[in-house]
């Protein structure tokens, strides 16, 4: 066996991935319940082994296993010998546990300005006009040093554009309060459902996913979705993007090396691109074809190869297709296209075999030492060393409290920012408007002709009877006068 390879499993001959072409991405596919998770632990346990750090997504809940070693079971132990699988062994990996909403792993975030308005009117689901007018609180924000940071932050900066519109018309275009208050109400739908969560400071270093530890195993950062899936599967896929966009655009170049910087896994990749637009669906992929040369390796992970455009399908070397299922015609034309997606194999019938692949079974083609893809084999997948299982939540609060980046995220920052920034101005303008109104009454009452001296010069009878005519105004001022009236004519 090739020591700078992973062993995936065996048919005719053994199958494995070789680490110096992992950067070239890969697919695994298939339908539920056919094994797709166990392969992904074992591409996951084989990275780490080299030195490779994993970033993944646990969207089920049961991922948190690859902390804590497997049982050395018997049927495990056979497996691995029919399969050549010689240094089978139960282990550990180190892990780093991550959350969105900070409840079972560390706090991940992002700032509003690095999401861009691209994702976060996918996010948001916005029109082309309400995505205009995105882009226009980008553009004002960079224009005008008023940081994005959370959604407080877009919010008051979304009400000033409108406030300002007459006067930002002539240099960004128009902006329509009525598509403000548009995206206004999709940045409280987000908030009901918890995504203000991950807006904010500190955000998450990427230095912190490529960790290695003492012993030269590569960190497996694992990512608590099954809630986030559930409870908003756009802001998950999002998410997902912002990150291999932002890896696209900080990592140095790269040449040919014998293992990746990273692997980057994205389950349910479906999410992504469901009712995508052309330019995020463009934007995928470009960062497929071009992050390997960062040294990142991409691994989707759907139901079917359908799921994925054919851009980026073309970018994914490596492919491990479990079974899918063939009850309908739709589903048939699934298994022919997911057949030919192969380097045919002569002595085997890719499309009859998808249907009949047991479970832990699976099509393998990955690509060789010249680059090119193997012709496809049939074979099952080697037996992971980690737990099946999750972890208990005690297990779970220990691996967080040993954890390398423990207290680093925690606590929110809310530093000077749009807010706080637009706020000052407004008040300032509003001083400002003040002190203009207050000079021009003093002009008008300057200008005024000034008064005659003997205006000035009121007697005091006159003043006494200016102050009584008021006072008549009143009840009492008439009994006053009445009572005064009275005096006079007695005496």
């Amino acid at each position: 066996m090739n020591p700078q390879a992973i062993h995936l499993g065996k048919g005719e001959k053994p199958q494995q991935l070789l680490t110096a072409l992992a950067n070239r991405h890969g697919l695994i596919a298939g339908a539920t319940g056919t094994g797709k998770t166990v392969t992904l632990r074992v591409l996951a346990e084989g990275f780490s082994r080299r030195g490779v750090p994993v970033f993944m997504a646990d969207v089920k809940g049961d991922l948190s296993g690859l902390a804590r070693a497997g049982e050395l079971k018997a049927s495990f132990q056979k497996r691995a010998e029919e399969l050549d699988h010689a240094d089978y062994g139960v282990e550990d990996f180190p892990v780093i546990f991550w959350d969105l909403y900070g409840e079972q792993g560390h706090p991940v975030r992002a700032v509003v300005q690095d999401m861009g308005p691209l994702l976060l009117a996918r996010l948001m689901e916005l029109n082309d006009v309400q995505e205009g007018i995105l882009t226009i609180a980008f553009a004002v924000s960079e224009d005008e040093d008023l940081p994005l940071l959370d959604f407080k932050d877009l919010r008051t900066l979304l009400a000033d554009i409108a406030e300002r519109r007459k006067e930002l018309a002539g240099r960004y275009g128009t902006v329509s309060p009525q598509s403000v208050g548009a995206i206004q109400r999709r940045l409280l739908k987000l908030e009901r459902q918890e995504a203000e969560k991950f807006f904010g400071e500190p955000e998450l270093e990427l230095t912190d996913l490529m960790r290695v530890d003492a012993d030269g195993r590569g960190v497996l950062g694992i990512l608590a979705a099954d809630r986030l899936i559930r409870k908003s599967p756009q802001l998950y896929a999002i998410f997902l993007m912002w990150l291999l966009s932002r890896l696209f655009e900080e990592l140095p170049e790269q040449g040919d090396a014998d293992k990746p910087k990273l692997v980057f896994i994205f389950d349910e990749a479906h999410l992504l691109f469901d009712g995508a637009s052309k330019a995020l669906v463009n934007r995928i992929e470009q960062v497929a074809r071009l992050i390997r040369s960062k040294g990142v390796g991409v691994y989707f992970v759907s139901q079917s190869p359908s799921d994925i455009p054919d851009d980026v399908l073309g970018q994914l070397g490596n492919r491990i297709q479990h079974a899918l299922r063939a009850f309908t015609p739709k589903d048939q034309k699934a298994v022919r296209a997911a057949a030919r997606t192969f380097r045919e194999n002569p002595a085997l019938d890719a499309e009859a075999a998808i249907k009949e692949l047991g479970v832990g079974e699976a099509l393998v083609s990955t690509l060789d030492e010249q680059g090119i893809p193997t012709m496809v084999e049939r074979a099952r997948i080697v037996p992971p060393a980690t737990r099946l299982g999750p972890l208990s939540p005690e297990e779970r609060s220990e691996a967080l409290a040993a954890s390398p980046v423990a207290g680093k995220y925690e606590e929110t920052l809310d530093r000077d920012s749009a807010h706080e920034r637009v706020l000052a101005q407004r008040k300032a303008r509003e001083q400002a408007e003040a002190q203009e109104a207050a000079e021009t009454e003093r002009e008008k009452q300057e200008k005024r002709p000034a008064a005659s001296s003997s205006r000035r010069g009121d007697s005091v009878l006159e003043a006494m009877g200016k102050s009584a005519a008021r006072s008549m105004g009143s009840r009492l001022g008439r009994q006053l006068i009445n009572g005064i009236m009275k005096m006079f004519f007695k005496k």
